[in-house]
Formats: C-alpha cells, structure tokens, sequence
C-alpha cells in the first residue's frame, strides 16, 4: 500500500483511460463482456461486473467528461482523505451506487450500463464534507456555486431524473453514489462531520 500512497487516485485515473480507449477502440467485444449486466450479475452471479463496469465508457464523450471530473477531484479528497480512506470511499460508492439499478433491471437481460459516474458521485460528496464552501463553476453558469449548495441541487436533479428522464443516464447510479459517499466518509472519518457543520454555522 505504501508504493500507492499519495497517487492511487492518479493510477486508477490511467487505467480507466486505457481500459476505456482499448475497449472503445481496440477490442468492443470488451463492453459487452464486462459491463453491467444486472440480470447476469443476479442470475450468473457475476458480482464482478460491478466493479468492471467501472472502468469502462459508452464514448470518448463520456470518458472525458468522467476523467475530467475525476482530475479535478479525486486528488483532493485522497490528500484530505488518505489513501486507504480513498480507495473504500471510491469502490465502495461504485458497488453501492449500482444495487437499486440491480434490483430495478434485474430481469431485463438487455440493460446495460458502465462508467465511473457513481465511484465520481461519492467521491465528489465526500470532498464536500471536507470543503462545503468550495467554489465550483459550471458551464453557462457565470459564477461560482458553494459545495453544499451545489450538492443539494445535484441530489434533487438525480432523483427528479432518475424518475423522469429518458436519455438513457443511470442517474439512479448518481444519487446512490453521492449518498453512499457522504456515508462512507462520516464513518470513516467521524470527526469530519463535527467540522463541516461548524463550517456551514459559522
């Protein structure tokens, strides 16, 4: 653990790029492989594709706008976090981020989904415990929006979304992945809860 320590965040940045851009480009037959697939994980006990699915994009589009998000993201919460701390926060938000999805499309056996959007969610959350005033800039969007503000509208968007939309987004992975987050991090991280509310009061 110790060669990992400071740049785990960095190495699982490299390999979903690789992983994603040799899948996407190289060799397809790997999505189909090792997507989620909620009714092979159910039915095939295929409990890996949970984390597979992970490493994996539907585009270019979709792999720059994750990693982009990642970059900006995951570095910080490792220094404010730990390694060991980072590592649980972003594979355990990936898994639990895809159980309601599991359950939902469990006997749908064409559904499928990928990426790293849930493990980003909870990793993006749990970085707001540590800085809720954090500044973050969206495009159309001219000026700063504080963390915590930010997050609520997020959360109430994922889950107006994930009822309603039809563009094919796992925003269920979203919400999930953000709660699970903030969870991870409280309980691993007890005294953080104690700051980030004396930042939000005073």
């Amino acid at each position: 653990m110790e060669i990992l320590s400071g740049n785990s965040s960095l190495i699982i940045f490299a390999i979903t790029i690789a992983f994603s851009l040799f899948a996407m480009y190289i060799n397809p037959a790997i999505i189909e492989k090792y997507a989620l697939s909620p009714w092979k994980v159910i039915y095939e006990k295929k409990w890996y594709l949970v984390i597979t699915s992970g490493f994996l994009h539907a585009d270019f589009f979709h792999l720059l706008f994750n990693m982009w998000t990642f970059w900006f993201f995951c570095q910080t919460l490792e220094l404010y976090a730990g390694t060991i701390s980072f590592l649980i926060i972003y594979f355990a938000s990936m898994i639990l981020s895809d159980v309601t999805t599991i359950i939902k499309h469990k006997d749908n056996y064409a559904y499928k989904s990928l990426g790293a959007s849930g493990a980003i969610s909870g990793a993006l959350f749990s970085l707001i415990l540590f800085e809720p005033f954090q500044l973050y800039y969206l495009v159309f969007i001219p000026f700063g929006i504080p963390a915590v503000v930010f997050a609520l509208l997020y959360l109430a968007y994922c889950y107006y979304a994930a009822r309603h939309s039809k563009d094919n987004i796992n925003h269920d992975a979203h919400f999930w992945g953000a709660l699970a987050g903030i969870v991870l991090t409280i309980f691993l991280k007890p005294n953080v809860l104690e700051t980030f509310l004396y930042k939000i009061f005073n």
